[in-house]
């Protein structure tokens, strides 16, 4: 068998050993994985505790800022500042001393004195240790503030919880597992505890009174994520809340808050809604408009008796009508000169009772109308302008049936 053939032959050789053990070393098995969290479950850390609320027959509210709930609800607060706002902080120590029940995480209790004053629970170290042993484990209570990715994306990871022993008034259960507690730490208070649970290392949840409402402070973060389903946390926080079916559950947080908008309107709507509305009117008054203010006037002639009309206010309301009684005492001459030869060189008095004569009107009224001057009220205007016109036109009319008349018996007419 030459060279190269034996060559081939040993890696076939090979080849097929290698199959052999592979096949006989490995085995197939189901494993159940669970999926990441998905939606509110991922970004929620106390999802978990809210749609345990809800199957248990209660109501959840999930607060972005802080209201106070109604008198005898709950409330469970993590990661928040006790220290941030005076004003809210009198708000809330108000709501717990007429009726309310709070439910405080680690973070609450271990960042500030306010809090310690006003409650009376606080923490003290569970044994004396070096200061390096106090920083390294300031170091790694701070890396558990955050919880872990993992637990929040993936599957549960072992965790170390610890067995707690429960004292104080209305006792039910003897002992709880409680995973992910401050063991550095333990709870202490300066007023009377009406419920706990300690271990080995001091009291890690404990209750006090404040009025007619109630605290309490739990030493770790066991309703947050995943971290919900371990140990015994499901009883625990029915326990803490003093859960009763029907009742109404807040959670609270600042890892979440409101955007800067809501923030805005839930603070300042009225404020907001007034200038909205002047920036809209605002914007209304220097927009384009569509078309004129006002509809065009039509620009169609106007008649010859509107004409006339619209001259004659004109010349009532501007000169007190003198220029148009001028022209009707001049329009009522000339129409007289038509009639009486020599009506030029006539007197006043002779004109108007030559007029008088011809027209038939009074012979007084008529030389009032005449000789009238000065400013006149409308409607006596309209009287005396009447008048004339009235006169004018008899004369006018006269004048094609009868011949006219000489100065001489114009005047001896008149007198």
């Amino acid at each position: 068998m030459t060279g190269p053939r034996l060559a081939r032959l040993l890696l076939l050789v090979g080849l097929l050993l290698l199959i052999v053990y592979v096949a006989r070393n490995t085995y197939w098995q189901e494993e159940l994985l669970p999926l990441p969290p998905k939606g509110a479950a991922a970004t929620n850390p106390t999802y978990a505790a809210q749609k345990f609320t809800e199957a248990l027959g209660g109501r959840v509210v999930k607060d972005l800022t802080f209201t106070p709930p109604g008198a005898g609800e709950v409330l469970v607060l993590t990661d928040w500042n006790w220290n941030l706002s005076a004003t809210r902080r009198q708000i809330m120590q108000r709501w717990v001393e007429s009726g309310g029940r709070l439910v405080v995480d680690r973070s609450v209790v271990s960042g500030s004195d306010d809090f310690e004053q006003w409650s009376g629970i606080g923490h003290l170290e569970t044994k004396r240790r070096s200061a390096q042993e106090r920083r390294k484990d300031e170091e790694q209570a701070d890396e558990e503030d955050e919880p872990e990715e993992l637990p929040q994306l993936g599957g549960l990871t072992p965790r170390k919880c610890n067995t707690l022993k429960e004292e104080g008034t209305g006792a039910s259960f003897s002992t709880y597992s409680v995973c992910d507690l401050d063991n550095t730490r333990r709870l202490t208070s300066t007023r009377r505890v009406e419920w706990a649970l300690r271990d080995d290392n001091g009291i890690q949840v404990l209750r006090v009174k404040r009025g007619s409402g109630s605290i309490t402070a739990i030493n770790g973060w066991p309703f947050r994520f995943r971290q919900f389903f371990e140990g015994d946390h499901g009883l625990l926080f029915v326990t803490a809340t003093q859960f009763h079916r029907g009742d109404v559950v807040h959670f609270l947080s600042e890892q979440e808050y409101a955007s800067l908008l809501k923030l805005t309107w839930l603070y300042g709507a009225p404020v907001v809604s007034l200038a909205l509305l002047l920036i809209a009117l605002a914007l209304w008054r220097g927009s384009v408009r569509f078309g004129p203010l006002a509809a065009p006037e039509q620009s169609a002639r106007r008649s010859l008796a509107e004409q006339i009309r619209g001259t004659g206010h004109f010349a009532v309301r501007f000169g007190g009508g003198q220029a148009l009684h001028a022209a009707a005492v001049r329009a009522l001459g000339e129409a007289a000169r038509r009639r009486v030869r020599g009506y030029e060189s006539l007197s006043s008095e002779d004109r108007s009772a030559a007029v008088a004569r011809l027209s038939g009107f009074e012979p007084d009224k008529l030389a009032a109308a005449i000789n009238f001057t000065g400013a006149r009220r409308s409607h006596e205007l309209r009287g005396v302008i009447a008048l004339l016109e009235a006169a004018r036109r008899r004369i006018l009319a006269a004048s094609t049936n009868t011949p006219p008349l000489n100065d001489r018996q114009g005047s001896r007419h008149g007198n």
